[in-house]
Formats: structure tokens, C-alpha cells, sequence
């Protein structure tokens, strides 16, 4: 017979057991993609310094699947008690919501933003055949050629190809959407000339640049890159507002403690300022960034409200 004295005994090792969950000295930081990519060579820069500064043992936990959903899902349905952390992309959070409004989990409802950490500019690269050397000479002329130039992405619903549309409609410009597997399929269609333009990232367009491969337009953020300090933005050159920076950020399941959203986002500050942090994410073709909260929200949700748009004018269904 079970006596009250062994109940009470079972309650304290079952309180002590999910007590010791909650003070976990292990953090879980989910990447939803593949090792070896930009991602998630980022995060195994950044947990090291986080796991010094959280003072537990911050785990890299690639999730991938269903272009990012599966890793976003687990974190949205993870205690909210800060040991498990979605190293979030704009893909993830402002692309594929707007693109499938069916998706497992809410990016506003279901997480609390921490910090951006992150950010990729895009350039716009045409072939060398094409008769122009700034946005508005290439605007002239595919206004000129309604339907005959093709540009490539990574995939139908990608931020690529989102940006390819927003491009098209702020331009009143009729280009044509050739889906790739992939950015890099793309730029090799590009180079030999069976494609005539594509939004590249920053770090796999600049080699071509320099080699007279490909011609650059314009970059699509909102200010000029250090790197490249001549070449102008998009929206200097006559396109007010075109910007289509990827961005990377930490997001938390939503009831995170206050607390702890603030310790975290301050860890991350701290580190993202590091000159030798900075240094191997330009490496990696990345600008290391950090944010408030508070701006990371805005930026999230700016980001759903201009995909959402941009899938509903241009009709554009997930694969």
C-alpha cells in the first residue's frame, strides 16, 4: 500500500526534476538549417561568446526542414524559459508566413524578438549584354523589351524571388521569373548569359563584379556597403524605398520572462560589437548588426506587411 509519505516523497523528485529543467545549464540554439551554410556558421560564432556570457552550454541544434518551419515550429512550442533560441531569417519570419498563412506557428503571436545580429545585402547584377550601367538606364530599357527579360532566384516564394516582384512592380517593369534550385544554379545561367539580371547576395556577387562578369546596378539596402562605397542604392537611383536586406535575429518562444529577453539581448549587443565577431562575419558576407527589441519587432513586422503585399499583387503560390 502507498503510503502518504512515499507521495510525498514522488512529488519532491518530480518537482525537483522539472525545477532542474527550468535552471537547464544547457541552452538550445535551433538553426533551421543545414551545418556548413552562412547560418549556421554564424550561430557556432556566436554561441561560444553567448555560452561565456549565459554562463551555460550553448548547443548549435540544426532542424531542418520545410524551409525553415520545422526549426520555427520547435522553438514557438519550447518552454518559455530562455534555454531554447531560434536563430530566426527574414525568410523564415517575413517570407514564408506571408507566402503560406497556414504555417505551424505566428511569428508575431508565437515568439518574442531579441536582437537582429545580422544582415546580407543584395545586389543587382545583369549580364554584361545588357545595354545598361545604372537602375534607371536598365528601368528605360526593360521598359523597352516588355517580357523579354528573364531574371533568376533561388526558388518560387524565395526572398529573391519576392524582391524580384517588389522590383517589377515599384518599376512598372515586366521581367520574367526563371526558379532555380538554389542561388548558385542561377548565377551560372546568369554568367553565360541565359538569364539577363538577378538579385545576388553580397558575398557570391562581388567576385563576378570585380571580374567584369556580371555589372552591377545597384545594392537594395538602405545605405551604400563599406565595401562598395560607389556604387549607389536602389532607392537613390529613382526607386524610393526599395530594400530588400536579409536579415538574421534571435527570437524566444512568446512569455518569455522580460527578464530574460533583456539579459539575452544585452549578451548579444555586447558580442555582436566585437571587432574579431565583425571581422569573421565579413567574412561570411555578412554585416554583424545587433538591435533593441523593440526594433527587431518593427522590423519583423514591417517585413510580413510588405511580403504580404507583394505575394497577393503578384499571385504568387508556394510550390
Amino acid at each position: 500500500m502507498i503510503s502518504r509519505r512515499h507521495i510525498a516523497i514522488a512529488a519532491s523528485l518530480f518537482l525537483g526534476v522539472t525545477s532542474s529543467y527550468a535552471q537547464s545549464n544547457t541552452v538550445r540554439l535551433v538553426v533551421p538549417f543545414s551545418t556548413g551554410g552562412p547560418t549556421d556558421i554564424a550561430a557556432r560564432v556566436i554561441a561560444p561568446l553567448l555560452s561565456e556570457a549565459m554562463g551555460k552550454t550553448v548547443i548549435v541544434d540544426n532542424r531542418v526542414g520545410a524551409t525553415g518551419a520545422i526549426g520555427a515550429e520547435f522553438v514557438a512550442r519550447a518552454p518559455a524559459d530562455g534555454n531554447t533560441i531560434l536563430f530566426g531569417t527574414s525568410s523564415i519570419m517575413g517570407a514564408n508566413p506571408a507566402l503560406m498563412p497556414k504555417l505551424a506557428y505566428d511569428p508575431v503571436r508565437d515568439f518574442a524578438p531579441v536582437s537582429l545580429v545580422a544582415t546580407i545585402e543584395n545586389i543587382l547584377v545583369v549580364h554584361p549584354s545588357v545595354p545598361a550601367n545604372n537602375v534607371q538606364e536598365f528601368i528605360r530599357y526593360a521598359k523597352d523589351n516588355p517580357g523579354k527579360l528573364f531574371y533568376g532566384s533561388s526558388g518560387t516564394g524565395s526572398t529573391y524571388h519576392l524582391g524580384s516582384e517588389m522590383f517589377a512592380s515599384m518599376t512598372k517593369t515586366q521581367l520574367g521569373h526563371v526558379p532555380y534550385k538554389g542561388q548558385g544554379p542561377a548565377a551560372q545561367d546568369l554568367l553565360a548569359g541565359h538569364i539577363q539580371l538577378m538579385f545576388d547576395a553580397f558575398n557570391s556577387a562581388v567576385p563576378n563584379i570585380k571580374s567584369g562578369r556580371v555589372k552591377a546596378l545597384g545594392i537594395a539596402s538602405a545605405k551604400r556597403h563599406p565595401e562598395l562605397p560607389d556604387l549607389p542604392t536602389i532607392s537613390e537611383q529613382g526607386v524610393p524605398g526599395y530594400v530588400t536586406t536579409i536579415w538574421l535575429a534571435f527570437f524566444v518562444p512568446a512569455k518569455t520572462p522580460t527578464s530574460v529577453v533583456d539579459k539575452l539581448n544585452q549578451d548579444l549587443r555586447t558580442i555582436m560589437q566585437r571587432q574579431d565577431v565583425r571581422d569573421r562575419f565579413n567574412k561570411l558576407g555578412m554585416q554583424a548588426v545587433s538591435s533593441s527589441t523593440q526594433e527587431l519587432d518593427a522590423v519583423l513586422k514591417q517585413e510580413l506587411a510588405q511580403w504580404t503585399r507583394v505575394v497577393r499583387e503578384a499571385n504568387i503560390k508556394p510550390e
